[in-house]
């Protein structure tokens, strides 16, 4: 299964990004083999709707489930929409968030964590 999780950096060991749709980079993860691909995120360059952009990235990628910090309402429907889970509330580094998901210590979120806009300073 592969996920995607923000990062401000372009390995395992870089924390996570708080934000979805601007976050630096997604690193995507096999969780069988924990190889790991960074895609820098070009939504993040927008000038409105890096939430629906990035969120049609990783769908792009056949990604299963998102970590992120926080994911606001057009994000989490572009994602939930693809059939993509969302978990947020994510910190520390994307190994740890990783290995904890694949632990099944991590759920789903049932709704977006932030409002509209909220990470687009």
């Amino acid at each position: 299964m592969k996920i995607a999780i923000t990062a401000t950096g372009i390995d395992l060991d870089s924390e996570i990004d708080p934000r979805f749709g601007r976050c630096r980079y997604l690193i995507i993860v096999d969780l069988d083999t924990m190889q790991f691909e960074a895609v820098e995120n070009t939504g993040a360059l927008s000038s409105g709707g890096a939430g629906i952009a990035t969120g049609q990235l990783v769908a792009s990628k056949g990604i299963k489930a998102v970590l992120t910090g926080n994911c606001g309402p057009n994000a989490y429907k572009t994602l939930t929409t693809a059939g993509i889970k969302v978990v947020t509330g994510i910190a520390g580094t994307v190994r740890q968030a990783a290995q904890d998901f694949k632990a099944g210590l991590l759920k789903a979120s049932s709704e977006p964590s932030v409002g509209a806009h909220h990470g687009s300073n």
